[in-house]
């Protein structure tokens, strides 16, 4: 499948979810990573005015999500999150961030993958890594 059907689905399947809500868009994949952007506004920040852990997390689960989701035969399989992890390393207050997911395991029922969250000047914000489940679909 091509680069831009890929992000096409990517981007289609976040109508009505949080990644809508989070404003959450797919700029660019390839065979074994994915790119999200998130706006830093105030919809995302905690009481201080920063980005909120929970939407770096929340960022983070979709990318790496998504990028499984495109990895497997979703006519037969479904992907799941089993567990994430995250270190904060820098606050944002404004712009957008930037998340990579980077597949580390593509194994038949696990992917392992590690997001890297960035400020637009290309800073470490967040670290992350999430592993994905692939089930059979029930018929």
């Amino acid at each position: 499948m091509d680069r831009t059907k890929m992000l096409a689905i990517a981007n289609k399947i976040t109508k009505n979810t949080l990644m809508e809500t989070l404003e959450i868009e797919y700029i660019d994949v390839g065979e074994d990573f994915l790119v999200a952007t998130m706006p830093v506004t105030s919809k995302v920040h905690q009481p201080m005015g920063l980005l909120h852990g929970g939407a770096t997390v929340a960022l983070a689960e979709s990318v790496g999500s998504a990028a499984s989701h495109l990895l497997i035969d979703n006519e037969s399989y479904e992907v799941r999150g089993i567990e994430i992890t995250s270190n904060h390393i820098k606050s944002v207050s404004k712009g957008k961030v930037i998340a990579t997911a980077s597949v580390l395991h593509k194994g038949k029922t696990t992917h392992l993958w590690k997001i890297e969250v960035r400020d637009e000047q290309e800073n470490l914000v967040s670290f992350c890594k999430l592993t994905n489940i692939v089930l059979p679909k029930k018929k």
